[in-house]
């Protein structure tokens, strides 16, 4: 995993909150994304419904709304990745753990290892 991958993959998770805020791709850092970049968020926000079903079937006493809008996206992001499975599923673990880190964590590493154990279980039940 190379740091452009790892910023490319950070940009596209930070379109995706936008994308929840505005509830619309009609927001200028959208259009600063490369083309490839604007695919894959268009494609991720088609299969929205598919993504939330299965983070909203491998919560715990929690439900989907509850989470914050900023590691919605990241979880999001990183059951895209599962589902195309372009990624091993250990890279993409690394890959959210680490953007939960520097976005999410409140220094107390919960939100990291919620992640974690969340994408595990959606890993385990995606066929």
């Amino acid at each position: 995993m190379t740091k452009t991958h790892i910023k490319e993959q950070e940009r596209l998770i930070k379109n995706l909150y936008q994308y929840e805020i505005y509830n619309s791709l009609d927001f200028h850092s959208f259009n600063l994304l490369n083309e490839s970049n604007q695919a894959i968020l268009k494609e991720l926000v088609k299969m929205k419904d598919q993504i939330d079903s299965l983070i909203s079937d491998n919560l715990f006493n929690y439900t989907i709304d509850r989470l914050n809008l900023v590691d919605l996206a990241i979880i999001r992001m990183a059951v895209y990745n599962l589902l195309k499975k372009e990624l091993p599923k250990e890279v993409i673990f690394n890959l959210s753990i680490e953007i939960t880190k520097k976005l999410s964590d409140l220094d107390d590493e919960a939100q990291h290892k919620f992640t974690n154990r969340l994408l595990q279980n959606i890993s385990d039940n995606i066929k």
